[in-house]
């Protein structure tokens, strides 16, 4: 019986998102988002689902921070939905929305429940889209002034903020890809809109630093390990790239002042160009005081000329498999923490997101989902291995407290401790909750 036991002070949190729980998408003074428009548009989202109820946290907010407190967390991190704070993305702000989160976090506090808050989680609002979204660079002015009102809002309530989660998806995967909100297919406009996110994090940042607010800020970006099918150099090569997409791409202008080699002439070649204006990347290039990092996947692959955006086939070698199909690799979670440690120096590292999509339903009153309570003792140990390694893991945070709205995947796709019935919307807490439970209280857990 192995014993992995994690440092004494180390923060146990759980998160979520705004337009995946709150629900109220048309009430107290909310504008519209994309993903409103995105899941309102039919073929966007299976089922047709969308987020306009969620898990209707807006009013049962209460009710999930009990659910918190008796699962013994330190930290929380959520998301504001920004169209709820400013519902033209600029301008007026909408007060009843302001009241809602002071609201919400206040009740945080007084449960002993530290907040952490995500200022971007993807529902940008739709008049800013509406004006050429985040290849705009208004958007990147009006992100920063959004910011700006929430540090000085919210200054003493909240310690901890990220700017951005995970600029990947908000570029790549919703505008190149297309899969999530906007929905386009532009490898350009997804390569430009991925400069503009980290310039709006590091005019955040900028702001961050003159308000004079006492606290940390971060980001969040969400990482994959791709381990090179052989030794050959084209296939070390491939998963460079690969991984680079995720690392690199998203981590060397802020800790570096430079986008990566390597991947500039990668995008040459497919005809990109990033147009960066005179300082910018001094504006990116900005010291951050903790990093959130987004793990859930990896796997193994090699060259493949032709084949897709950077000549790389992901070779399945009978991974277990998700719910959601996402191949189970505990080890590439380790592999990136100590990537990101050797080429990045000692920042300091939230897991602002780890966990697994299994649908387990309800069956007289318990849901056993013990392939979840796995596949966390798998990533905890690789987290505790990476501790081990000298990597300055600060906290853990797994995705996700409640199950949700799964974006594209709408209803169909369960992350959650909690389970929800989306009709009736009772929460029922999961066999991996009293697991984690317990985990959070003792700081260790066996691998029987």
């Amino acid at each position: 019986m192995a014993i992995i036991e994690f440092p004494k002070d180390m923060k146990w949190g759980a998160a979520t998102a705004a337009y995946q729980i709150e629900g109220a998408a048309f009430e107290g003074g909310r504008g519209l988002s994309i993903w409103d428009t995105f899941s309102h548009t039919p073929g966007n989202v299976v089922n047709g689902d969308n987020g306009d109820v969620a898990c209707d946290s807006y009013h049962r907010y209460e009710e999930d921070i009990e659910l918190m407190k008796e699962l013994g967390i330190d930290t929380y991190r959520f998301s504001v939905s920004w169209p709820r704070i400013f519902p033209e993305g600029t301008g007026e702000v909408n007060q009843e929305g302001v009241q809602y989160y002071h609201n919400f976090i206040d009740s945080l506090l007084s449960n002993g429940i530290e907040p952490m808050c995500t200022l971007y989680h993807w529902d940008l609002p739709q008049a800013l889209q509406d004006k050429g979204g985040w290849e705009n660079r208004e958007t990147v002015e009006a992100f920063a002034d959004y910011a700006a009102f929430m540090f000085k809002e919210f200054s003493g309530k909240i310690k901890n903020w990220l700017t951005i989660n995970e600029p990947w998806c908000v570029s790549f995967l919703s505008n190149f890809i297309g899969v999530h909100a906007p929905g386009y297919q532009d490898l350009q406009l997804a390569t430009t809109i991925s400069h503009h996110l980290m310039l709006a994090h590091g005019k955040a940042v900028s702001r961050f630093r003159e308000s004079g607010v006492e606290g940390g800020i971060g980001y969040a970006p969400n990482t994959e390990w791709n381990e090179p099918f052989s030794d050959k150099q084209e296939d070390i090569d491939a998963s460079n790239r690969a991984t680079g997409w995720f690392i690199e791409w998203f981590f060397d202008p802020i800790f570096k002042g430079s986008y990566p080699e390597f991947m500039l002439e990668w995008f040459k070649q497919k005809g990109v160009t990033l147009k960066i204006e005179e300082g910018d990347m001094e504006t990116i290039n900005q010291k951050i005081d903790f990093l959130g990092i987004n793990y859930y996947t990896g796997s193994v692959a090699r060259y493949k000329k032709d084949h897709e955006l950077f000549d790389v086939e992901k070779v399945d070698i009978g991974y277990e498999k998700t719910d959601i199909g996402w191949n189970i690799y505990p080890e590439g979670f380790y592999k990136v923490l100590c990537k990101i440690k050797d080429q990045y120096g000692d920042v300091p590292i939230y897991i602002t997101e780890n966990g697994a999509c299994y649908n387990d339903g309800v069956e007289d009153g318990r849901v056993k989902d013990t392939r979840r309570i796995q596949y966390l003792k798998q990533h905890l140990t690789s987290l505790q291995r990476s501790i081990e390694s000298g990597v300055n893991i600060k906290g853990y945070l797994t995705w996700s407290l409640l199950d949700n709205f799964e974006w594209a995947e709408g209803y169909d796709k369960r992350f959650g401790l909690i389970h929800i019935d989306f009709h009736t919307l009772k929460r029922t807490k999961k066999d991996s909750y009293y697991w984690y439970k317990q985990t959070v209280n003792n700081g260790w857990f066996d691998m029987k």
